[in-house]
C-alpha cells in the first residue's frame, strides 16, 4: 500500500496565460474613465453658431490704436492725450468715421482700463472696433 497519493498526470505544469490580473486593470480603468469623463466637460449648455463667413481684407493703411503697458495710448507710432484722441482721430480719417480703428492692447493691461478707451472710442463716434490679438500656432 505503500505508493504515491498523486498521479503522474495531475502534477503537469500548464502554460495558459492568467488574464485575471490583466481582466481586473481593465475593470478598474474603465470605472476611472466612466467616472472621469462627465468631470472633464464643461457643463454650460451653449448652441454655438456656426459661420460661413470669409475673412476680411484688411485696408492698405489699418488706423491702429495701442494701449501700452504703462497706458499710454499711441495713435500708430504717436502718442496721444486721452482728452486729444477724439480730435487726432478726426484729423486722421476726415469726416468718416465708419472707418475701423484696429485696437491693440498689451497683454498685462487691467481690463477696465480697455474698457474705458473703448468707451472714448464710442464716445468720439467710432463705432467700427476692431480687436487685434496674436495667432497662436
Amino acid at each position: 500500500m505503500a505508493g504515491s497519493v498523486y498521479d503522474d498526470d495531475d502534477m503537469l505544469e500548464t502554460h495558459d496565460i492568467n488574464v485575471t490580473p490583466f481582466i481586473d486593470v481593465v475593470l478598474v480603468l474603465l470605472i476611472v474613465f466612466m467616472i472621469a469623463a462627465p468631470l472633464s466637460t464643461v457643463d454650460i449648455p451653449v448652441q454655438l453658431p456656426s459661420t460661413q463667413a470669409q475673412p476680411q481684407k484688411r485696408p492698405d493703411d489699418p488706423l491702429y490704436l495701442t494701449l501700452t503697458e504703462n497706458l499710454e495710448i499711441r495713435l500708430g507710432n504717436d502718442v496721444v492725450a486721452r482728452e486729444a484722441l477724439a480730435t487726432e482721430l478726426e484729423r486722421l480719417t476726415g469726416p468718416d468715421k465708419s472707418q475701423p480703428v484696429y485696437l491693440r492692447a498689451d497683454r498685462s493691461v487691467d481690463y477696465g482700463d480697455l474698457m474705458e478707451l473703448m468707451n472714448l472710442l464710442r464716445s468720439a463716434g467710432y463705432l467700427k472696433v476692431a480687436l487685434v490679438g496674436q495667432e497662436s500656432a
